[in-house]
């Protein structure tokens, strides 16, 4: 197997469908909430929506400099997630999540050696292949911060 496809497939575990080190993934957490819960605030923790949204907001933006776009994602926007105002605008919002997921990790399979080992954009961004592992400790991050604010929304002790 491919270094590329082991690294979709370490991707796929944690943002859509694996169990391997968690025991859990995004895509089943977050199926688990409803757009009220999403929303609400746990001290001054980020919410459950905005995490999702900051989560899609790297996966979405890396898939597109791997189809060969600018990169046009930037950290001081990564947060700005719109509010929800329904159950349909959660549902909607993962939906986009699973698709653009689904799509990074595609792209990522297909990548030649060459193109994982060689730098991401600019050499002072690092290569590609620590971008990409780097996604997936990103994502593993904020799937534990999910988990421990869905058990205090449940327990009510915050």
């Amino acid at each position: 197997m491919s270094p590329a496809k082991k690294i979709a497939d370490q991707f796929r575990e944690v943002y859509l469908s694996g169990q391997w080190i968690a025991r859990t993934n995004l895509k089943q957490e977050l199926s688990q909430v409803t757009w009220q819960e999403a929303q609400q605030k746990v001290g001054d923790l980020n919410t459950i929506a905005i995490l999702a949204y900051h989560l899609n907001y790297y996966v979405a933006g890396v898939a597109e400099v791997l189809e060969g776009k600018p990169l046009s994602i930037r950290d001081k926007y990564s947060f700005e997630a719109p509010m929800l105002t329904s159950q349909a605008d959660w549902e909607q919002r993962q939906t986009q999540m699973w698709q653009d997921g689904e799509r990074f990790a595609q792209l990522v399979e297909q990548l030649p050696n060459k193109i994982l080992y060689g730098d991401f954009v600019d050499p002072q961004y690092g290569t590609n292949f620590r971008n990409l592992t780097g996604m997936i400790e990103h994502c593993y991050y904020h799937l534990g911060q999910i988990v421990l604010i869905r058990k205090l929304l449940k327990t009510g002790n915050f």
